[in-house]
């Protein structure tokens, strides 16, 4: 009788399809793992090779418009050059005619993608912000005031977070995006980066697998970090020997993605190194994405949700964003390779009808409208995806693939896209 129940509860426990490795969709098309790794360790070599040639710079280009790009700054010359803006403002309302900045503009009509880098950069057009005006006094009074707290960094030579730089005058503020969008103009205004600055946000990236690299002069072995993994460095400037024996680095946008792959220990049957911002990519993970890229010259695969917000963060670290263009030769990481989930893996991997959902209306506009960037057009790969995910109305999750076990990302389809080299 016992035994009778117990091939009952085996009918119908639900886990029961998830830990049988003879269900898992596709698991008996895996290879041995030292076949995947030779097939990672040609990509390696085929990158390594690639990035010994020096990368083009927006000075290599003759554009037919003048575009302009900030540089790192110490912070003597941010201080020096926020110095004499100031002193140009005195002389000007000295000499009675008021004061006004011309402040870069960042609106997306001054922005232009160049094809031959491979992202977004700003245009030279600027607009006029004049003291003397009601609808632009209280934006260069604001301007003002975060020159004046920039000095004082430099003076003192201390960090601060942008949410610090808030609350020194919140009346005058008001809001966090209006302090944070003028620290962006004023970056402009003094041609450096924002990290010169010496403003950084709070910490919110993190880091796991085969990376030992040094922060503020401690030693991190990114494998000896536990399932949670390292916190990105806030500032970049702390971060430095960097270290590796990974075949690739794998930027995950989702937190229980990579929550699932850490405790998975994944990087130690494939060595690689995991990376995520939780979902929009902040600064400091942009920075250090770069970072580990151009010096220890590894792959970039990135797996992000099957729908167009998913893309539109993938296309953020490679070809950079509309509103920080200014700075995006230091942001943005070259030729990042789309590994899913993408909208044809939908039908190919069998994902549940009760795990694909409807995209809303709001998302197929984001969908047609990604289709008519430029960055999106110079990938034949991404059309194709990004028209298959409109003209299905479907999306997905990356947690859409725990339909089949909670570890199916990490033991069968991660090691067969891998295996097959299937990326775009």
């Amino acid at each position: 009788m016992a035994e009778k129940n117990k091939k009952k509860r085996r009918l119908v426990d639900p886990d029961s399809s998830i830990t049988d490795d003879r269900e898992l969709p596709f698991k008996s098309s895996l290879q041995p793992d030292s076949a995947i790794l030779q097939s990672l360790e040609s990509l390696l070599s085929s990158t390594s090779s690639s990035s010994s040639t020096k990368p083009l710079s927006l000075s290599d280009l003759s554009l037919s418009s003048s575009c302009r790009e900030v540089a790192e700054l110490p912070l003597s010359s941010v201080q020096s050059t926020v110095e004499s803006v100031i002193l140009e403002l005195a002389q000007s309302i000295l000499s009675g005619r008021g004061f006004s900045f011309s402040v870069p503009s960042r609106s997306a009509g001054n922005q232009l993608y160049v094809p031959e880098l491979d992202r977004i950069v700003l245009k030279d057009k600027s607009s006029i912000r004049p003291f003397a005006h009601v609808s632009s006094v209280r934006k260069s009074t604001i301007t003002v005031r975060i020159m004046s707290l920039i000095h004082q960094l430099c003076l003192k030579n201390i960090h601060v977070t942008k949410r610090d730089l808030f609350y020194t005058d919140v009346k005058l503020f008001q809001d966090q995006t209006q302090s944070d969008a003028v620290l962006d103009d004023v970056s402009c205004i003094l041609g450096c980066t924002r990290s010169s600055l010496n403003v950084i946000a709070a910490e919110k990236g993190v880091v796991v697998g085969r990376l030992i690299f040094s922060d503020n002069g401690d030693m991190i072995d990114c494998t000896k970090m536990g399932m949670g993994g390292k916190a990105i460095p806030p500032n970049i400037d702390r971060v430095g020997d960097m270290k590796s024996d990974a075949l690739f680095i794998l930027l995950v946008e989702k937190d229980a993605a990579y929550m699932r792959l850490a405790e998975d220990r994944f990087y130690n049957r494939f060595p690689c190194i995991i990376v995520t911002a939780k979902g929009q990519p902040d600064v400091a993970t942009r920075l250090f994405l770069r970072k580990m890229k151009m010096e220890l010259k590894l792959p970039v695969l990135a797996l992000v949700d099957s729908d167009p917000y998913g893309l539109k963060i993938l296309s953020v670290y490679g070809c950079g964003s509309k509103n920080m263009s200014y700075d995006s030769a230091n942001l943005t990481t070259p030729d990042i390779k789309w590994l899913g989930i993408r909208p044809s893996d939908l039908d190919k991997y069998k994902i549940p009808e009760q795990c694909r959902l409807q995209m809303t209306e709001q998302d197929i506009k984001t969908g047609k409208d990604m289709l008519e960037e430029d960055f999106v057009k110079k990938n034949p790969g991404w059309v194709e995806e990004l028209n298959l995910m409109v003209k299905t109305k479907q999306k997905a999750e990356i947690q859409a693939l725990s339909s089949f076990g909670f570890q199916y990302l990490s033991e069968v389809y991660l090691p067969l896209k891998l295996q097959q080299q299937d990326w775009l």
